[in-house]
């Protein structure tokens, strides 16, 4: 269950001249984009009230920190909060003055998974031992939680996991492609953090960065049921020429590391919500530029490839 935002971030009110400030005026345009996607409002619709129980933070991606902080800074002082988030290298942002630190916030690497982030899921996944149906997990998720949260199946070690993980993204695979193999080669992706933390409720706050805002892609989806099967994952490893060990392999080939479908009934209960997409930054962006006098046409919030690539086509779109 999730609704993606629909209100853009209004223009601003002094906006760059196009004409004598091209560059400016691009730079507008991105920041009201960027400006569109920061957690603290579209997070604030969304929050429950403070459960009977206690509240756990979870979370992984690169917005971990921002989301984390817009967190502390939404929810109520005398109500307990703690937990942990995982983001990337250089991702915390500064903490404003006088903004309690409730969650704590580790880094790791991004896009290939190290130890870092290995010593984090194993941490994260340990938090979730001894809920209770009174507790509330709120999860927040956003793009790169797939390389940072990095817990290996079975048969799989990091090192397995790096050189898979590096293979994926030089075979100019899909993101829903990768997220599919990295589903099913993990201990906490594909819905199994949610079950984790069962009895407990689970609230996810997700930022979509995939085309679609397929929740299961997003950080390949550890809080939502899965979709796709272990003979998908064995099929994009065959189609790009991918190995894996021999153990994970039989394991994929047996069925055993399929992960939990929609319709679960272990499911029941938990909530996702979208407070910020590509979409809605493309509006804010488009907004700007209408503000300015100029006619706006977003092509698509679905457009993947290599962004020099796709910045060409762009230019060639606008020139004609």
């Amino acid at each position: 269950m999730h609704t993606p935002p629909s209100t853009p971030a209004a223009a601003p009110a002094c906006i760059p001249d196009f004409r004598s400030r091209p560059r400016d005026f691009l730079r507008a345009l991105f920041d009201a984009a960027v400006r569109s996607a920061q957690p603290l409002e579209g997070m604030r619709a969304w929050l429950p009230a403070p459960p009977k129980g206690r509240t756990l933070v979870l979370g992984a991606g690169k917005a971990g920190g921002a989301m984390a902080q817009a967190l502390e800074a939404l929810w109520p002082g005398d109500a307990p909060l703690s937990g942990l988030v995982l983001t990337r290298y250089g991702h915390i942002p500064p903490r404003p003055a006088g903004l309690a630190q409730r969650i704590e916030v580790v880094e790791a690497a991004h896009p290939v998974p190290d130890a870092a982030g290995l010593a984090a899921a194993q941490r994260i996944l340990a938090l979730t031992r001894g809920l209770s149906a009174d507790d509330l997990v709120l999860c927040l998720i956003s793009g790169g939680g797939s390389a940072l949260l990095t817990l290996p199946c079975d048969g799989l070690t990091l090192h397995d996991k790096q050189r898979i993980n590096r293979a994926l993204l030089d075979s100019g695979a899909q993101i829903s492609e990768m997220n599919c193999v990295r589903k099913h080669l993990s201990r906490i992706k594909g819905g199994r953090l949610a079950l984790a933390c069962a009895p407990a409720r689970v609230l996810t706050l997700a930022i979509s960065d995939v085309p679609g805002d397929d929740p299961g892609v997003i950080a390949s989806g550890p809080t939502v049921p899965d979709a796709s099967h272990c003979a998908h994952a064995l099929a994009i490893l065959a189609r790009y020429g991918i190995d894996v060990p021999a153990a994970a392999r039989a394991a994929l080939e047996a069925g055993t590391l399929e992960t939990p479908k929609p319709g679960d009934a272990r499911f029941a209960g938990h909530c996702l919500q979208l407070i910020a997409t590509p979409w809605q930054a493309l509006e804010a962006a488009a907004a700007t530029a209408r503000a300015a006098g100029l006619a706006v046409h977003v092509l698509s919030d679905e457009i993947e490839g290599e962004a020099c690539e796709v910045g060409r086509v762009h230019a060639a779109l606008a020139r004609s």
